[in-house]
C-alpha cells in the first residue's frame, strides 16, 4: 500500500452536527491540530445531494489542501460485536462473516457491509495469526489458541450513500468507521499511560444514544450502546416541544430548580445502565473503576456531569483528545476550543487512524 500523507481531515458523521479536525504530523511525528469546524445536520437525508450539501460546507470551512480524509459514522443500527475465535486469518475471518455471518455472530447481518480486526492496540501478542494487519482497536486474549476480536458493520444503504456524498465533494474516504472504535483510539492517543495500564470507561453522551466504552491495560472489554443521548433530555426539558430548547438549556445552566429535577429524573435511566455495566465489568474481572470518562455535546455542562457523578457515585470527568496535541489555531479558533474539544474525539480518533496505518 502506497505510504499516506502527513495531513488528514477527520470527519464525525453525527446525527445531530457533523464535526471534523485537521491535523498535520511533524516530522518528528507530533500531531498538529490546524483547525476544526461543526455544522448542525437533520437526522436523516432523504438523498445524497442533502448529504454532500453540508459535507461540502463541512470541507470549504476547514479549507487547505486535502491530502487524506477519515470518516467515522454514529447510528444507532450500528453492529459493533466483541467474539472470540481460534486465531484464524483476517481474510478467512471476513469471508466467513460474508458468507455466513449468522453462523459466527448469531445475527442475520446480508444487509451490512462488515469488517473485523483483532482486538489489539497494537496488533501483536501471543496468539497473533500470521497476515493479521496492526491496527487500531483493542486486545488479544491470554490464550495462545483463542483471539478476541472485534466486528463492526453499518447497514449497506448508509455506506453506499456516504459514498456517493463524499464522490459528490471531490474528497476520496480513505478511512470509513464506527465513532465507538474512533472514540477508544482516540483515548489511547490523548492517554497512553492510562489506556495501557488501568482500567477505564469511557461515556460518549451522543445526539440520539450513549456509548458506554470500557477497557483495561489496553483491552477493550465491553461495548454496548444506550438508547439515552441529547434528544431524550432535551424532549423531557422541553415538555416535548411546549417550551423553547435554547430557554431550557439556558434555565438548566443557570441552576433552576424545576429544570434540574427534570434532568436528574430523566438522568437516572442513563446512570442505570452505565452503572450496570459497570456492576458486568468488576464481576467479570478483579478491577474496578475509578473514574469515568465523559465526551459529547451534553458533557459541556457543569450541572450534567456533577448529576452523573452524584447517581454514579464516581468522578466524571471530561477527557480532551487533543490532549498530546499541538495547537496551531487562528485567535477564533484558539478561543472556541475549550468549549468544542468535548465533542472532537472522534473526529480526532479517525484521523489518527489514518496517519498511524
Amino acid at each position: 500500500m502506497a505510504r499516506r500523507g502527513d495531513s488528514v481531515i477527520g470527519i464525525d458523521l453525527g446525527k445531530h452536527a457533523f464535526k471534523g479536525v485537521s491535523l498535520r504530523q511533524n516530522s518528528d511525528s507530533r500531531l498538529v491540530l490546524t483547525n476544526f469546524a461543526s455544522r448542525e445536520v437533520p437526522e436523516e437525508f432523504a438523498t445524497v445531494d442533502e448529504l454532500a450539501q453540508p459535507l461540502k460546507l463541512l470541507l470549504r470551512e476547514l479549507g487547505g489542501r486535502i491530502r487524506g480524509c477519515a470518516l467515522a459514522i454514529s447510528h444507532p443500527v450500528a453492529l459493533l460485536r466483541i467474539i472470540e475465535q481460534p486465531s484464524t486469518p483476517i481474510n478467512l475471518l471476513r469471508n466467513a462473516l460474508r458468507l455466513n455471518g449468522l453462523a459466527v455472530l448469531n445475527q442475520e447481518c446480508k444487509d451490512f457491509v462488515l469488517d473485523v480486526a483483532p482486538v489489539c492496540a497494537n496488533g501483536t501478542g501471543e496468539g497473533s495469526a500470521s497476515g493479521i494487519d496492526s491496527g487500531g482497536v483493542a486486545v488479544q486474549s491470554a490464550v495462545a489458541t483463542k483471539t478476541k476480536y472485534l466486528v463492526g458493520g453499518m447497514l449497506r444503504q448508509t455506506v453506499k450513500q456516504i459514498s456517493e456524498a463524499m464522490n459528490k465533494t471531490r474528497v476520496s474516504a480513505d478511512i470509513l468507521q464506527l465513532a465507538p472504535v474512533c472514540s477508544f483510539n482516540a483515548f489511547e492517543f490523548a492517554y497512553p499511560e492510562i489506556f495501557h495500564n488501568d482500567a477505564f470507561l469511557l461515556l460518549d453522551m451522543g445526539h440520539s444514544q450513549s456509548t458506554v466504552l470500557m477497557g483495561s491495560k489496553g483491552e477493550l472489554v465491553l461495548v454496548r450502546g444506550i438508547d439515552y443521548g441529547g434528544k431524550t433530555l432535551r424532549q423531557a426539558l422541553t415538555a416535548d416541544g411546549a417550551l423553547e430548547k435554547d430557554a431550557a438549556w439556558t434555565l438548566l445552566q443557570q441552576g433552576d430548580p424545576g429544570m434540574a429535577g427534570i434532568c436528574r429524573a430523566s438522568f437516572a435511566r442513563l446512570a442505570t445502565e452505565v452503572r450496570n455495566s459497570i456492576g458486568f465489568f468488576e464481576g467479570q474481572r478483579e478491577e474496578s473503576i475509578s473514574r469515568v470518562c465523559v465526551s459529547g455535546g451534553l458533557a459541556r455542562i457543569e450541572t450534567i456531569l456533577q448529576m452523573l457523578s452524584d447517581e454514579l457515585g464516581l468522578p466524571c470527568e471530561i477527557w480532551d483528545p487533543l490532549e498530546t496535541c499541538e495547537v496551531a489555531l487562528s485567535a477564533p479558533k484558539r478561543e472556541a476550543l475549550p468549549h468544542e474539544f468535548v465533542s472532537l474525539n472522534v473526529a480526532c480518533g479517525a484521523a489518527f487512524e489514518y496517519l498511524r496505518t
